[in-house]
């Protein structure tokens, strides 16, 4: 029962995820990469924003050391993730490595809003991301097959993840300390797409500093 429900709960947003996932395959196969290690990268990184930038970075003639400090940079957040998440997966004891890798945005959503109603439950939280994987490699693999038959920015493919993502985010905007890393988000990234427009750190810089400004509201509440 729990795994139906974690399997209906994510598949709206697994959906969106397959449409990024395709946007993805074609991107590989466009930058030469083979089909092999176009799905072997969604298989063993599993994270649509480090494969999409490494895709883009390895077409550009970036080195290998660049294409990892970006990664890392690109998924500190799943530290923060890692540590609000910990308590909800703490019982499946040896197996949370495994939950582990499927720490990311989407998963964190979902899993949060569940241990907050419910306690923790780690098969809930793998069901989620079991769904998520899957959709996430299928989609990888026919983007890798179709390759340049679909124009991804033509169909709009690349907005499904993030419109649907922020819809899924709007109803949790209830605290302040929420609110006010939010529009601190969108005020640090319009500020630097204004004054340094396609600078490619602008999303490294916004999901490290925006945060802040909830963790210090959060603290001050705190202490009053």
């Amino acid at each position: 029962m729990i795994i139906k429900t974690g399997f209906i709960e994510a598949l709206p947003l697994a959906i969106a995820i397959a449409a990024y996932g395709l946007s993805y395959g074609v991107m590989a196969d466009q930058a030469s990469f083979s089909l092999v290690t176009a799905v072997a990268m969604s298989v063993l990184v599993f994270s649509g924003s480090v494969q999409m930038v490494a895709v883009a970075m390895v077409a550009a003639g970036a080195g290998m050391a660049s294409v990892l400090v970006t990664a890392v940079l690109l998924n500190l957040r799943n530290l923060l993730y890692g540590a609000a998440l910990a308590e909800g997966i703490t019982p499946a004891g040896k197996w949370r490595w495994l939950l582990a890798m499927g720490v990311s945005d989407e998963p964190f959503v979902l899993g949060s809003a569940r241990f907050k109603k419910y306690g923790p439950d780690p098969l809930y939280f793998a069901a989620v991301v079991g769904t998520f994987y899957i959709a996430w490699i299928l989609a990888a693999l026919l983007g890798s097959l179709i390759g340049n038959q679909v124009d991804p920015q033509k169909w709009g493919l690349d907005l499904a993840f993030p419109v649907t993502f922020a819809a899924l985010l709007i109803p949790s905007l209830t605290d302040k300390p929420v609110i006010a890393t939010a529009l601190a988000a969108i005020t640090i990234a319009i500020g630097l797409e204004y004054f340094l427009p396609g600078n490619e750190f602008t999303i490294i810089i916004t999901g490290v500093v925006a945060p802040l400004v909830g963790l210090y509201l959060s603290r001050r509440a705190l202490r009053c």
